[in-house]
C-alpha cells in the first residue's frame, strides 16, 4: 500500500474523512480510492479504484489526481497536482457533495503528560501512575506471560503482546506482536510506530507514557468518570432532532438512571454513549479522553447489556459464559485461565446455584444477571443497560436495580436506561429526557418530582406528552440544579468539536480461524440441545423420502418419474431452507453485541454455513437414499452422465438443499421479525415448485426463463432429469428442455449453477448482515 519516497521534512498532518482519521507521516505516500488496499478507502461510486495520492514533497505535501474519472477537488477547484496543507478541504468525485476530507495539523504531544488527555489532573486513570520505571536501553517485551520483561495481568492482553524498542538514535518505537486486541498509539491502532514524549501506548486496560527519562504506567481500574458534552443526533438531513445538545457529567462509582417518555431519545442516547451509533455533533469524554476519537482502543472497556438477552437459551449458564470468554479473550489464553474468570463472574453475580442450568429455564431476572455476567468477563469500566427490568415483576425489578447498585459500588460507572421508576432511589443520579431529546432534569432522583411540580411520576410523563409547548429544557437550564449538577460538577476537559463526529473503525479481528472454531462448537452445542429442532431435522428427510419412494415405486416410468423427481426437489428445498430461515434473525441481538466487541462477520457467517451445511447435506443424502435406493432409475445403459445414477441424483439433491439453505439464510438476514419467516418459507417452496421446470415450460419464454435462472430447483431438477434422460422416459414438449439433456456439459452446467447461486446468496447475506451492525463496524 504505502510507498516510501525520499526523506521529507513535511509536517505530520491528520486527514479526516467521514470514515475516520489518518495520521500522515512524511516518509509515506498515501493512496486514496475504492481499492480496499488503498491507504484511505472511500466506498463511493464516484471515486475511482485508484483515485489520488497524497505525497510528501520537500517541506510540504502535494495532492495528485491519478487520472480519476470524476476528478479531485481542492478548496473547490479541480486539480491534477497541487500543494496542500492544514485547512485544505478536498472532495473526491464531485466538487459539491463528493466524499470530503480535511487536512489539519497533528496536535503536538504534551512534554509531561499523555497527549490524549487534555487535563489529566481531572481524570481518574491519569492522576497518579500505577508504576514508574526508567526508560529501557534495550527492547522490552510486554504481555501477559510471566517471561515478558513487563508483565500485564490482564486477560484481554495477549501472552506476548507488544515490544517497546529502543532505537540506536535514542528514540523509541512500539511494535505490536500480532496481538488479539491490538496495540494503540494515542488511541489509534498501530503495527509499528515511533513514539515520543507524552504519547500514550494503550495495551488492554493499561496505558504507557514516556515522561522525561521514565516509562509511566497507568491502569484503568474502573473508577472512571464520564462527561457528555453537547450530544446532538438528527435524521432526515437534520429535519428531525432525536438528541438536542445533551450534556451531563457522571462521576466515579455512579449509578445513573435515564428515564423519559417514549420517543424522548433514550435509546438514541445509549447508542451515542456506547459508540454504536455516534452522535452527529458533540463529545463523550471518557476520563479525559475523547471516546469517539479513541473508540478503537476504549471499546474494550465498555459493557453493553441490550434489552433482549444476548444469550443462547439452549446452553447452560457456565457453557454460555465459557464460549463468550473464548471469543473475547485472546486465543492464547489457557483454558484454565478462562474457566477461572468465568467462575469469578459467576460468584460475583450470585449465580453459583444456577451455573449448570439451561438459560431458558431461568427466570427473567436471573437471565438478566447472566447477560450482565457475560459483559463483566472483560472487566469493563463503563456498563450500560437498556431496559434491564422490562417485563419483570416489581420484586425482580428491585432485585436487578440493587444488583446494579452493587456493581457501581464495586468500582464501575453504571448507566441504565429504563421505563421503570420503582427503584430510582437506589441511583446516584437521574437524567430525565423530554420529547425532542432535551434534558428536562439531571440531579438527585429525590428532587426530580418536586422540580417538575408533581407528586407522582405518571403525572409527569402525562405532562411531557400533553404540554408540548412547555420549554422543559429551558426551565432546567435556568435552575440551580443545572448550575450545581452540570456546570459546577463537570471536571472533565472541554473537548467539544465544531465539525461532525469522525470515528475510526476498530482494527479487523486477527483470529478469524480461532473464532470460527469457537462459533462452530457453540452453534453445534446449541442445536444439539434444541430437541424440537433435532426431531424435525431427523424426521423431515425420512418423511419426504418416503413420499418420493411411494411415487417412484420400483422403477421410474412415464407415470412416476416426473413426480418422484419433483418431490425430491421439494424435499431438498424444504430441508435446506427450513434449517436456516430463522437462524440469523433470532440471533440478531447477539450478533450485534458480539460484532461490536470484535467478532468477525465472515467467521460468524461461515460457522452457520459449516454447521447447517453439514446437517443439510446429510439430510439430503438420507432423503435421496430413502427415496431411490433399490429403485430402477432406468438411466440410459444403467449409467449416469459421469457417475452412477444414484450418486449423481444424490449430489444434485445435496447441492439443491445446500443452496436452499443459503437462500434461507438470505431470508433470515433480510427480515426484521422471526414470526414472518414461516410464511416466507412456504412462499419459497411454492416458487421452487413452479419454476423448477416440471410444471411449466420455461425454455424460450421471455421473462420466465430469465427469472428461473435464480431459482435453485430449476438447475437441480435439470441435473436429475439429465441423469436419467427424462426426455426419453417421459417424451413431450415439457421434457424437451435443453437443461434436461443427457450430456456431461449440460449436467456440469446445472450443478455448477447451484454452486454459483450458493456463492451469490452467501455474498448477499454478508452484505445484509452489515446493515445490522454498529455503525462504526460497517466502515
Amino acid at each position: 500500500m504505502a510507498e516510501r519516497p525520499v526523506a521529507s521534512t513535511a509536517p505530520e498532518l491528520v486527514l479526516e474523512t467521514e470514515t475516520g482519521s489518518t495520521v500522515m507521516i512524511p516518509d509515506h505516500a498515501y493512496r486514496v480510492g475504492r481499492d480496499p488496499l488503498s491507504d484511505i478507502v472511500l466506498e463511493d461510486a464516484r471515486v475511482s479504484w485508484h483515485h489520488a495520492v497524497l505525497r510528501p514533497d520537500g517541506g510540504h505535501w502535494t495532492l495528485e489526481d491519478e487520472h480519476s474519472t470524476n476528478g479531485t477537488y481542492a478548496d473547490g477547484r479541480r486539480i491534477h497536482a497541487s500543494d496542500v496543507g492544514p485547512g485544505t478541504v478536498i472532495r473526491f468525485g464531485s466538487p459539491t457533495d463528493g466524499p470530503r476530507a480535511v487536512l489539519t495539523d497533528r496536535p503536538p504531544p504534551s512534554p509531561e503528560r499523555p497527549s490524549a488527555v487534555s487535563h489529566p489532573e481531572a481524570t481518574g486513570a491519569f492522576r497518579q501512575p500505577t508504576c514508574v520505571r526508567p526508560l529501557p536501553a534495550r527492547t522490552v517485551r510486554i504481555g501477559r506471560a510471566a517471561d515478558n520483561d513487563l508483565v500485564i495481568d490482564d486477560l484481554v492482553v495477549s501472552r506476548w503482546h507488544a515490544e517497546l524498542r529502543a532505537l540506536p538514535d535514542g528514540t523509541y518505537e512500539i511494535a505490536d506482536l500480532d496481538s488479539h486486541n491490538g496495540t494503540y498509539l494515542n488511541g489509534l491502532p498501530v503495527t509499528t510506530a515511533p513514539i515520543g514524549q507524552g504519547d500514550i501506548v494503550g495495551i488492554g486496560h493499561s496505558a504507557f507514557c514516556l515522561v522525561g527519562h521514565e516509562l509511566q504506567e497507568y491502569v484503568d481500574t474502573g473508577e472512571i468518570s464520564l462527561d457528555v458534552q453537547g450530544l446532538t443526533v438528527s435524521v432526515d438531513h437534520g429535519r428531525k432532532v432525536l438528541l438536542d445538545h445533551v450534556s451531563f457529567p457522571v462521576g466515579e462509582k455512579c449509578l445513573l438512571a435515564v428515564v423519559g417518555p417514549s420517543g424522548a431519545g433514550k435509546s438514541t442516547l445509549l447508542n451515542a454513549l456506547t459508540g454504536q451509533r455516534p452522535a452527529d455533533h458533540g463529545t463523550v469524554v471518557y476520563d479525559g479522553r475523547d471516546l469517539y476519537r479513541d473508540y478503537a482502543e476504549l471499546r474494550q472497556r465498555i459493557g453493553l447489556v441490550p434489552q433482549d438477552d444476548i444469550l443462547h437459551a439452549q446452553l447452560t449458564v457456565r457453557s454460555a459464559l465459557g464460549y463468550a470468554a473464548e471469543l473475547r479473550f485472546p486465543q492464547d489464553t489457557a483454558k484454565a485461565e478462562r474457566r477461572e474468570r468465568v467462575e469469578e463472574v459467576i460468584r460475583e453475580l450470585g449465580l453459583e446455584e444456577r451455573a449448570d442450568q439451561h438459560v431458558h429455564s431461568l427466570s427473567g431476572g436471573q437471565r438478566k444477571r447472566v447477560s450482565v455476567a457475560l459483559e463483566l468477563l472483560t472487566k469493563p469500566s463503563l456498563l450500560f443497560l437498556d431496559e434491564p427490568t422490562s417485563g419483570l415483576d416489581p420484586g425482580m425489578d428491585r432485585s436487578v436495580m440493587h444488583m446494579l447498585r452493587g456493581l457501581a459500588d464495586d468500582g464501575r460507572t453504571v448507566i441504565v436506561v429504563t421505563h421503570s421508576v420503582l427503584s430510582l432511589d437506589v441511583c446516584d443520579r437521574l437524567l430525565v429526557l423530554a420529547p425532542g431529546g432535551k434534558v428536562a432534569y439531571y440531579g438527585q432522583p429525590d428532587d426530580a418530582l418536586a422540580f417538575f411540580g408533581f407528586e407522582h411520576w405518571p403525572e409527569a410523563f402525562e405532562a411531557f406528552d400533553r404540554d408540548r409547548d412547555r420549554d422543559w429544557a429551558g426551565e432546567y437550564a435556568e435552575s440551580p440544579f443545572h448550575r450545581h449538577y452540570v456546570v459546577s460538577s463537570s471536571a472533565q476537559p472541554d473537548l467539544a468539536r465544531d465539525g461532525p463526529v469522525i470515528m475510526l473503525p476498530p482494527p479487523q479481528p486477527r483470529s478469524r480461524a480461532a473464532q470460527l472454531g469457537t462459533l462452530i462448537r457453540r452453534y453445534t452445542a446449541a442445536l444439539s440441545a434444541d430437541r424440537t429442532f433435532l426431531a424435525v431435522m431427523i424426521a423431515l428427510p425420512f418423511v419426504m423420502g418416503a413420499m418420493a419412494r411411494a411415487l417412484a415405486g420400483s422403477q421410474l416410468t412415464r407415470d412416476t418419474a416426473m413426480n418422484a423427481l419433483l418431490i425430491l426437489c421439494v424435499g431438498g428445498v424444504l430441508t435446506g431452507a427450513a434449517n436456516a430461515v430463522r437462524e440469523l434473525v433470532k440471533e440478531r441481538v447477539i450478533y450485534q453485541r458480539e460484532r461490536a466487541v470484535g467478532l468477525s462477520r465472515s467467521a460468524y457467517l461461515m460457522s452457520k454455513v459449516v454447521v447447517l451445511g453439514t446437517v443439510t447435506v446429510v439430510q439430503a443424502a438420507v432423503l435421496t437414499l430413502v427415496a431411490l435406493l433399490g429403485v430402477d432409475l432406468d438411466a440410459p445403459g444403467g449409467k449416469g452422465v459421469l457417475m452412477p445414477p444414484l450418486l449423481e441424483i444424490t449430489l444434485a439433491v445435496a447441492l439443491l438443499a445446500f443452496t436452499a439453505m443459503m437462500l434461507g439464510l438470505l431470508v433470515s438476514a433480510l427480515v426484521r421479525k422471526e414470526e414472518v419467516t414461516m410464511p416466507l418459507l412456504v412462499l419459497l417452496a411454492i416458487v421452487q415448485v413452479v419454476f423448477c421446470g416440471a410444471l411449466l415450460p420455461l425454455d424460450g419464454v421471455p421473462g420466465l426463463e430469465q427469472l428461473a435462472w435464480l431459482v435453485p430447483s430449476r438447475w437441480a431438477f435439470g441435473a436429475m432429469a439429465g441423469t436419467v434422460d427424462l426426455a426419453r422416459i417421459v417424451p413431450g414438449g415439457l421434457t424437451g428442455d435443453p437443461l434436461f439433456e443427457h450430456s456431461a456439459s449440460v449436467w456440469l452446467l446445472d450443478v455448477g449453477m447451484l454452486v454459483v447461486l450458493s456463492v451469490v446468496f452467501g455474498y448477499v447475506v454478508s452484505r445484509l448482515l452489515r446493515r445490522h451492525e454498529p455503525a462504526v463496524m460497517r466502515k
